[in-house]
Protein backbone atom coordinates (compact mmCIF):
# COMPACT_ATOMS: atom_id res chain seq x y z
CA UNK A 1 0.00 0.00 0.00
CA UNK A 2 1.35 3.35 -0.94
CA UNK A 3 -0.39 6.85 1.02
CA UNK A 4 0.68 9.25 -1.71
CA UNK A 5 0.08 13.32 -0.52
CA UNK A 6 -0.21 15.15 -3.71
CA UNK A 7 0.36 18.80 -4.15
CA UNK A 8 -1.01 21.10 -7.03
CA UNK A 9 -0.20 25.12 -7.22
CA UNK A 10 0.53 25.77 -10.82
CA UNK A 11 -2.46 27.83 -11.19
CA UNK A 12 -4.87 29.44 -9.45
CA UNK A 13 -6.51 26.35 -8.04
CA UNK A 14 -4.38 25.47 -4.61
CA UNK A 15 -5.28 21.96 -4.37
CA UNK A 16 -4.65 19.27 -2.15
CA UNK A 17 -5.35 15.33 -2.02
CA UNK A 18 -4.24 12.18 -0.42
CA UNK A 19 -3.92 8.92 -2.73
CA UNK A 20 -3.90 4.97 -1.89
CA UNK A 21 -2.62 3.14 -3.99
CA UNK A 22 -3.32 5.68 -6.73
CA UNK A 23 -6.84 6.52 -5.85
CA UNK A 24 -7.89 9.80 -3.96
CA UNK A 25 -9.29 9.19 -0.73
CA UNK A 26 -9.32 12.68 0.44
CA UNK A 27 -9.37 15.66 -1.51
CA UNK A 28 -9.42 19.58 -0.38
CA UNK A 29 -9.16 22.96 -3.05
CA UNK A 30 -10.43 26.12 -4.15
CA UNK A 31 -9.65 27.96 -7.02
CA UNK A 32 -12.45 30.84 -6.68
CA UNK A 33 -10.25 33.98 -4.95
CA UNK A 34 -6.99 34.10 -6.76
CA UNK A 35 -3.62 32.70 -5.73
CA UNK A 36 -4.54 31.96 -2.24
CA UNK A 37 -2.03 29.51 -1.72
CA UNK A 38 0.65 30.96 0.49
CA UNK A 39 -2.76 31.29 3.06
CA UNK A 40 -4.40 27.68 2.79
CA UNK A 41 -1.75 24.61 1.70
CA UNK A 42 -0.27 23.97 4.96
CA UNK A 43 -4.20 24.01 5.79
CA UNK A 44 -5.06 22.08 2.89
CA UNK A 45 -2.47 19.52 3.39
CA UNK A 46 -3.73 19.25 7.78
CA UNK A 47 -7.12 18.72 6.27
CA UNK A 48 -7.10 15.99 4.14
CA UNK A 49 -4.79 13.97 6.39
CA UNK A 50 -7.06 14.56 9.34
CA UNK A 51 -9.84 13.29 7.01
CA UNK A 52 -8.51 10.34 6.22
CA UNK A 53 -7.33 9.84 9.59
CA UNK A 54 -3.63 9.44 8.39
CA UNK A 55 -0.90 10.80 9.97
CA UNK A 56 2.28 12.45 8.37
CA UNK A 57 4.80 10.15 9.30
CA UNK A 58 2.07 6.92 7.38
CA UNK A 59 2.87 8.78 4.29
CA UNK A 60 5.12 6.94 2.27
CA UNK A 61 5.58 9.67 -0.45
CA UNK A 62 5.04 13.34 -1.42
CA UNK A 63 4.24 14.19 -4.83
CA UNK A 64 4.50 17.78 -6.47
CA UNK A 65 3.05 19.42 -9.47
CA UNK A 66 5.82 20.60 -11.32
CA UNK A 67 4.92 22.87 -13.89
CA UNK A 68 4.82 24.82 -16.16
CA UNK A 69 2.62 27.18 -14.24
CA UNK A 70 2.67 30.15 -12.34
CA UNK A 71 6.29 31.15 -10.81
CA UNK A 72 5.01 32.33 -7.60
CA UNK A 73 2.13 29.01 -7.32
CA UNK A 74 4.70 26.71 -8.21
CA UNK A 75 7.47 28.23 -5.31
CA UNK A 76 5.10 28.24 -2.81
CA UNK A 77 4.07 24.31 -3.57
CA UNK A 78 7.44 23.06 -4.43
CA UNK A 79 8.46 24.56 -1.51
CA UNK A 80 5.91 23.05 0.82
CA UNK A 81 6.24 19.63 -0.83
CA UNK A 82 10.42 19.65 -0.34
CA UNK A 83 9.93 21.05 3.54
CA UNK A 84 7.98 18.09 4.26
CA UNK A 85 10.06 15.56 2.44
CA UNK A 86 13.09 16.65 4.09
CA UNK A 87 11.27 16.55 7.41
CA UNK A 88 9.59 13.55 7.19
CA UNK A 89 12.32 11.80 5.35
CA UNK A 90 9.94 10.61 2.86
CA UNK A 91 10.55 10.65 -1.49
CA UNK A 92 9.55 13.58 -3.39
CA UNK A 93 8.16 12.98 -6.82
CA UNK A 94 6.82 15.45 -9.55
CA UNK A 95 4.49 14.95 -11.69
CA UNK A 96 4.14 17.11 -15.04
CA UNK A 97 0.99 19.71 -14.77
CA UNK A 98 0.01 18.90 -17.93
CA UNK A 99 0.07 15.28 -17.86
CA UNK A 100 -2.12 15.57 -14.76
CA UNK A 101 -4.39 18.01 -16.75
CA UNK A 102 -4.89 15.53 -19.68
CA UNK A 103 -5.88 12.94 -17.08
CA UNK A 104 -9.38 14.64 -16.82
CA UNK A 105 -10.37 14.05 -20.51
CA UNK A 106 -11.62 10.34 -21.48
CA UNK A 107 -12.59 9.83 -24.99
CA UNK A 108 -11.97 6.64 -27.11
CA UNK A 109 -10.34 8.54 -30.27
CA UNK A 110 -8.60 11.81 -30.89
CA UNK A 111 -6.22 13.67 -29.27
CA UNK A 112 -5.87 16.04 -26.09
CA UNK A 113 -4.59 19.21 -25.82
CA UNK A 114 -3.80 20.29 -22.16
CA UNK A 115 -2.90 24.04 -22.03
CA UNK A 116 -2.18 26.66 -19.48
CA UNK A 117 -2.97 30.61 -20.40
CA UNK A 118 0.30 32.43 -19.52
CA UNK A 119 -0.03 36.07 -20.55
CA UNK A 120 -1.39 37.80 -24.33
CA UNK A 121 -1.92 34.73 -26.45
CA UNK A 122 0.73 32.53 -25.23
CA UNK A 123 0.49 29.29 -23.91
CA UNK A 124 1.71 26.43 -22.06
CA UNK A 125 0.65 23.10 -23.74
CA UNK A 126 1.33 19.80 -24.40
CA UNK A 127 -0.14 17.35 -26.68
CA UNK A 128 -1.57 13.21 -25.53
CA UNK A 129 -3.08 10.79 -27.29
CA UNK A 130 -6.87 9.20 -26.36
CA UNK A 131 -4.79 6.93 -23.69
CA UNK A 132 -2.76 9.89 -21.89
CA UNK A 133 0.42 8.91 -23.68
CA UNK A 134 2.47 12.34 -24.89
CA UNK A 135 2.50 13.02 -28.45
CA UNK A 136 4.08 16.03 -28.20
CA UNK A 137 6.71 18.08 -25.63
CA UNK A 138 5.48 20.56 -24.09
CA UNK A 139 6.14 23.70 -25.19
CA UNK A 140 6.08 27.61 -24.70
CA UNK A 141 3.86 28.65 -27.93
CA UNK A 142 2.17 31.96 -29.59
CA UNK A 143 -1.33 30.92 -30.32
CA UNK A 144 -3.14 31.71 -34.55
CA UNK A 145 -5.45 30.70 -36.37
CA UNK A 146 -3.32 27.78 -37.61
CA UNK A 147 -1.94 26.53 -33.74
CA UNK A 148 -2.73 22.81 -33.94
CA UNK A 149 -4.16 22.76 -37.41
CA UNK A 150 -2.24 19.14 -38.11
CA UNK A 151 -4.04 17.25 -35.32
CA UNK A 152 -7.93 19.32 -36.30
CA UNK A 153 -7.47 17.78 -39.77
CA UNK A 154 -7.16 13.81 -38.36
CA UNK A 155 -9.39 14.22 -35.77
CA UNK A 156 -11.13 15.12 -32.63
CA UNK A 157 -8.45 17.50 -30.70
CA UNK A 158 -9.57 18.34 -27.09
CA UNK A 159 -8.98 21.38 -25.69
CA UNK A 160 -8.61 21.32 -21.95
CA UNK A 161 -7.46 23.95 -19.35
CA UNK A 162 -7.30 28.04 -18.59
CA UNK A 163 -5.52 28.28 -21.67
CA UNK A 164 -8.86 27.46 -23.84
CA UNK A 165 -10.69 30.93 -23.44
CA UNK A 166 -7.90 32.53 -26.02
CA UNK A 167 -7.98 29.33 -27.64
CA UNK A 168 -11.73 29.01 -28.90
CA UNK A 169 -11.29 32.83 -29.83
CA UNK A 170 -8.87 32.04 -32.86
CA UNK A 171 -9.77 28.44 -33.67
CA UNK A 172 -13.11 27.60 -34.79
CA UNK A 173 -12.21 23.91 -37.11
CA UNK A 174 -15.39 21.69 -36.45
CA UNK A 175 -13.10 18.97 -34.66
CA UNK A 176 -12.27 21.43 -32.00
CA UNK A 177 -13.97 20.47 -28.41
CA UNK A 178 -13.45 23.04 -25.69
CA UNK A 179 -13.50 21.60 -21.94
CA UNK A 180 -13.86 25.33 -20.23
CA UNK A 181 -13.38 26.20 -16.31
CA UNK A 182 -11.51 23.39 -15.87
CA UNK A 183 -8.25 23.73 -14.20
CA UNK A 184 -5.35 20.67 -12.79
CA UNK A 185 -5.89 19.56 -9.57
CA UNK A 186 -4.65 17.14 -7.37
CA UNK A 187 -6.97 14.92 -7.32
CA UNK A 188 -5.33 13.83 -10.90
CA UNK A 189 -1.73 13.48 -9.26
CA UNK A 190 -1.90 10.24 -7.54
CA UNK A 191 -2.48 7.23 -10.63
CA UNK A 192 0.94 8.92 -12.18
CA UNK A 193 2.77 9.56 -8.86
CA UNK A 194 1.78 6.05 -7.79
CA UNK A 195 2.84 4.41 -10.95
CA UNK A 196 6.64 6.99 -10.32
CA UNK A 197 6.84 5.76 -7.28
CA UNK A 198 6.31 1.67 -7.98
CA UNK A 199 9.36 2.59 -10.19
CA UNK A 200 11.25 4.06 -7.74
CA UNK A 201 11.15 7.89 -9.70
CA UNK A 202 11.97 10.05 -7.28
CA UNK A 203 13.40 13.30 -6.63
CA UNK A 204 16.70 14.64 -5.14
CA UNK A 205 15.27 16.88 -2.81
CA UNK A 206 18.19 19.07 -2.29
CA UNK A 207 18.58 20.12 -6.09
CA UNK A 208 14.81 19.99 -7.59
CA UNK A 209 13.29 23.03 -9.10
CA UNK A 210 9.86 23.71 -10.42
CA UNK A 211 9.52 23.75 -14.41
CA UNK A 212 9.80 26.68 -16.06
CA UNK A 213 8.87 27.71 -19.82
CA UNK A 214 10.55 30.95 -20.49
CA UNK A 215 10.61 31.23 -24.39
CA UNK A 216 7.77 31.62 -26.49
CA UNK A 217 7.65 30.48 -30.43
CA UNK A 218 5.07 31.46 -32.75
CA UNK A 219 4.53 28.48 -34.83
CA UNK A 220 4.20 28.45 -38.80
CA UNK A 221 2.20 26.51 -40.54
CA UNK A 222 4.00 24.23 -43.08
CA UNK A 223 3.85 25.42 -46.73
Amino acid sequence: MALILNIETATTNCSVALSKDGKTIALKEDSRNGYSHAEKLHVFIDDVLKEANISKTELNAIAISKGPGSYTGLRIGVSAAKGLSFALDKPLISVPTLDALAQQISCDNGVVVAMLDARRMEVYSAIYDSKHNQIRETQAQILDETSFTDYLEKGKVYFIGNGVEKTKELISHHNAIFIEDRLPSANDMGVLAFSKYKKRGTEDVAYFEPYYLKDFVALKPKS
